[in-house]
């Protein structure tokens, strides 16, 4: 599988969220407008701006992101979910202590 993504385009995959558990009952996240977790499939190269110069893009394949709860799109492709936003909309980056 491939991806191609055009301008600042990313594409990611939801990094799954840990459930509160209290005893045997399991405390879902309801009511709270959360950022989201996801690491990075594919990104595209960059894009013009209105006065020419190429603005490069900063993030790369199997980057760690926080993305804001809304904003972004979905689709399925081969029955897996993936959702792509535009790079300037990307609130961070998670750095792994090296």
């Amino acid at each position: 599988m491939s991806f191609k993504p055009m301008f600042d385009a990313v594409i990611f995959k939801k990094l799954e969220k840990d459930e509160t558990t209290y005893g045997n009952i399991i405390v879902p996240d309801m009511g709270k407008d959360l950022n989201e977790v996801g690491e990075v499939i594919e990104v595209g190269p960059g894009y013009h701006t209105v006065t020419g110069s190429f603005i490069e893009t900063t993030l790369k394949p199997g980057d760690k992101i926080v993305l804001p709860s809304t904003g972004y799109s979905k689709f399925i492709y081969m029955d897996e979910e993936y959702f792509i936003i535009n790079e300037k909309e990307v609130l961070a980056k998670i750095k792994d202590n090296e």
